[in-house]
């Protein structure tokens, strides 16, 4: 008897598939859509063409404040569902797949009405992940892709300060305890880092860009106790970085880096629920001791390498962070923060010293900011924000650059809620920056390298902040 394989097959194929649907129900799938972003216009009444431009300090970002930071809009459009293995929910696995869509702007603003003048939009997807949450009932959790993978942040200053891990990897969580591996991609380190990544092979007779990767496992421990008003987070990461093959025509060698911390994350009581106290203490070595420029990944290497080896060995960073929010009433909120850090390259100079690619950078830096947010709740739906910072930078061994800036923002809620958290806001933004010598002489803040030398920078705008997931 003739047995025709395709058609058995076929009906097997059938047969497991109906089965596997009979067991797997995907009782609530839903489709979900946030966003996030800061858009609108502003201009510097004293500034060369009055375009506005952020007062902060060069190399810090947002520390000094972000009111006056550029346009981003971001989609994150995401799929949630739980199926329901054999009928039993107690065994149900939350699953998340999610995407974010980032849209920054490189000009002006981000939106413009003609499109022959968008220039500079930068369009990126910094999220694609899958993650899948207390697997099959359990206390596990998994995930992998691409992820903003990030926790507590001094909101006023968009600074994530501790453990900010997003790039591409994988990780599961037990309970308390996380792994995570990570693969941080740099490519064009001739213009971004001072750590070398791609260098050209010629084992196929031709040359060939290649590229050696960074691994970075993380290992985090949450522990609760004091009915958990206080959660002590403990922090290590490794990362290790191969040399470049022996066909390759650039000879770097092999590097790695640690890093050790603590934060302290402490409930506190007051009229209105919701106050904190954050305080962390963060510590890197060899290629592991970034971040600059107001990002805190550890694998964005600060400073030159060391002369004779080329490797980050000695190279540190310290930072250390306080971070308060006290709600006082239903009038009344306080928001502070402090970041000291010091960072050193691989070389011995306190000073500059060549990096890989023969660039004189400098290979020390020490930094504080300071700032204060205070919220008055006019109404539910109108309040004033007003804010005070001070930021300081010393690069090598030249002068400390510093600012002060006081920004005042009487702002519409919508929402009508009376918190710090409320949103969309739209605030109505008055800023004035004074620098000292330093900063004002070597031009040290996008205001000034556009205006030239001023002791008073301004910022007015009129700026829409929100989120919503």
């Amino acid at each position: 008897m003739k047995i025709n394989v395709l058609k058995c097959s076929f009906g097997v194929l059938l047969l497991i598939a109906q089965v596997s649907f009979a067991q797997i129900v995907i009782t609530n799938k839903d489709f979900s859509f946030g966003t996030t972003g800061r858009i609108g216009a502003g201009y510097s009444p004293n500034a060369d063409g009055k375009t506005g431009k952020q007062l902060n300090l060069n190399n810090q970002g947002s520390l000094g404040g972000r009111m006056d930071q550029g346009d981003y809009v971001d989609f994150l459009p995401a799929f949630n569902f739980t199926p329901v293995v054999n009928g039993d929910s107690a065994k149900a696995t939350k699953i998340d797949m999610q995407a974010r869509l980032s849209f920054y702007s490189g000009g002006t603003f981000l939106g413009n009405v003609d499109s022959r003048s968008n220039q500079g939009m930068i369009i990126a997807l910094p999220e694609a992940f899958v993650e899948a949450r207390n697997i099959m009932g359990s206390d596990w959790d998994a995930w992998a892709g691409s992820r903003w993978l990030r926790y507590d942040d001094v909101h006023i200053a968009d600074y994530f300060y501790f453990d900010d891990h997003s790039a591409t990897g994988w990780g599961f969580r037990h309970k308390n305890t996380r792994f995570s591996m990570f693969f941080p991609a740099a490519i064009d380190t001739a213009a971004t880092n001072s750590t070398p990544y791609s260098y050209t092979n010629v084992i196929s007779g031709t040359k060939n860009l290649i590229y050696r990767q960074r691994e970075v496992m993380v290992l985090e421990q949450v522990i609760p106790f004091n009915h958990n008003i206080h959660r002590l987070k403990l922090l290590a990461e490794f990362h290790n970085l191969d040399r470049s093959g022996k066909n390759s025509m650039e000879q770097y060698a092999s590097d790695q880096g640690w890093v050790f911390g603590a934060k302290l994350n402490t409930s506190l009581k007051t009229n209105i629920k919701g106050s904190f106290n954050q305080i962390s203490v963060r510590y890197g070595t060899g290629i592991a001791n970034g971040g600059d420029s107001g990002n805190t990944q550890t694998w964005r290497t600060y400073g030159a390498p060391d002369e004779i080896t080329k490797t980050y060995k000695g190279a540190y960073s310290f930072t250390a962070v306080e971070h308060l929010l006290l709600n006082l009433s239903n009038r009344w909120s306080a928001n502070a923060y402090a970041v000291f850090t010091m960072s050193k390259g691989g070389s011995d100079s306190d000073n500059k010293a060549l990096d890989h690619y023969n660039r004189e950078i400098f290979n020390k830096k020490s930094e504080f900011n300071t700032g204060l947010r205070a919220t008055y709740y006019v109404n539910n739906w109108f309040h004033i924000l007003s804010e005070l910072h001070y930021a300081s930078r010393t690069d090598g061994n030249q002068d400390p650059a510093s600012m002060v800036k006081l920004v005042l923002a009487p702002t519409i809620v919508p929402t009508a809620e009376r918190s710090v958290w409320a949103r969309p806001h739209i605030r109505f933004i008055a800023e004035v920056s004074r620098y000292n010598n330093q900063a004002m002489n070597s031009l040290y803040s996008p205001f000034l390298q556009q205006s030239g030398a001023k002791r008073f920078g301004t910022y007015l705008g009129v700026r829409t902040e929100w989120w919503v997931f």
